[in-house]
């Protein structure tokens, strides 16, 4: 699977709470570093955001993926919508690839 294949399979497997999918995603040392929290393994991950994320109810619409030229990132810039598809914010994410997983993934959100 290419990269923009994953990033966009893993934003459905969060809109559809697949969390098995989710974490085939990403690598055992994943780490989600955002603007409130850093989440440091696949396990807290996934757990975080099958148990824990504040609004589970949303669905992620994206307006542009970008690859960087030695294909080791993909840039998604997006919005988080709630369920009844009211933008809740803005969101720029930055994943970074080993072998084919996400490795890391840098979030960055702005909210009017």
């Amino acid at each position: 699977m290419d990269h923009a294949a994953v990033v966009r399979a893993y934003y459905s497997a969060l809109d559809e709470h697949d969390y098995s999918a989710l974490s085939d995603l990403l690598a055992p040392a994943f780490v989600h570093d955002r603007p409130d929290r850093t989440l440091e393994d696949r396990e807290a991950f996934v757990s975080f955001m099958r148990d824990d994320r504040p609004n589970k109810d949303t669905s992620h619409e994206l307006d542009e993926v970008y690859e960087n030229e030695d294909r080791t990132e993909l840039v998604v810039r997006g919005r988080l919508l709630d369920a009844d598809g009211e933008r809740l914010f803005e969101f720029v994410d930055i994943h970074r690839f080993e072998d084919g997983v996400v490795v890391e993934l840098r979030t960055f959100a702005r909210k009017d």
